[in-house]
């Protein structure tokens, strides 16, 4: 049995919707799924019950987008309750602050000469959380890239001209959001950070976990990750961070090795646990 602990849907910047992700994770000899939706649950309740009916074990699971200076740290959370009204209001704020900053970067990629359709980038969205890689999708599809990466590298990477800062979560605000929300929050693929150092700073905050093995990391990174998890006693994840198409990882669904204990663990740490009140007077920097 094969076990995937990061992977998208329409909801967010994948290409599949729920069902569609369930059956290829079937496919594929997955029994064990996240579906981690950038700043979204939307797909969680079709994924459980399309898992239900493929006898696949779906974790309800959100990865949360968040900024620090000079980089994006993700944080996954894990068993959350994503029927939990004041989660739902707080990730409607999020999306929100999605739409708006694509707003302002098809504005900019126009005033360079390279305009896109705002409409066109709503369509590749699909009714989802509106990302960078929509924006990307379209700047292909008016030809004035060849493909997704190079769309970042050329128009909407944190450098690049038409770039728009997002609405500002910190890594901790994300820590304190899931563990409120009964879940338990690990940090994702830290090999895009270079900076072990990230786990120290939320310690306190009430970290749990660290995403180990991901197909970025190579053998020796993984190797360091499950030494620092085994130093501040962390839970260890994993998975593909499968989109589909060409973003992300591109590798196919269920194909990173992660040992059945992984989940053993997470289940255990997650039985019993009980959701909190929203945080109070959670605040997030505007743009």
């Amino acid at each position: 049995m094969r076990i995937d602990l990061h992977t998208h849907t329409v909801a967010s910047d994948g290409l599949l919707d729920a069902a569609q992700l369930i059956r290829l994770a079937g496919e594929a000899g997955v029994g064990v799924l996240a579906v981690t939706d950038h700043d979204s649950t939307e797909s969680v309740e079709a994924a459980m019950r399309s898992g239900r009916e493929a006898g696949i074990d779906v974790v309800p699971a959100v990865e949360l987008n968040t900024d620090v200076p000079g980089a994006e740290v993700h944080i996954l959370g894990y068993f959350i309750d994503h029927r939990l009204e004041w989660l739902q209001a707080l990730l409607r704020r999020l999306r929100d602050g999605r739409l708006h900053r694509a707003e302002r970067m098809v504005e900019k990629l126009a005033a360079l000469g390279v305009p896109i359709q705002m409409e066109r980038v709503l369509a590749f969205a699909g009714g989802g959380a509106v990302g960078r890689p929509h924006v990307a999708r379209a700047l292909v599809e008016a030809g004035y890239v060849t493909e997704t990466a190079e769309a970042f590298t050329k128009y909407i990477g944190r450098n690049g001209p038409a770039y728009v800062e997002r609405l500002k979560v910190t890594p901790a605000q994300a820590v304190e959001i899931i563990r409120r929300a009964g879940g338990i929050p690990v940090l994702a693929h830290p090999g895009w950070l270079g900076d072990d150092g990230m786990v120290d700073g939320l310690l306190a905050a009430g970290l749990e976990g660290i995403e180990a093995y991901y197909p970025d990391h190579t053998p020796t990174m993984v190797e360091r990750y499950l030494e620092v998890a085994r130093r501040f006693n962390l839970l260890v994840t994993g998975g593909t961070d499968f989109h589909g198409g060409d973003l992300a990882t591109r590798v196919p669904l269920g194909s990173q090795y992660v040992p059945p204990e992984v989940v053993d663990r997470l289940r255990a740490r997650a039985d019993g646990r009980r959701p909190e009140p929203a945080p109070p007077a959670l605040e997030f920097a505007e743009e």
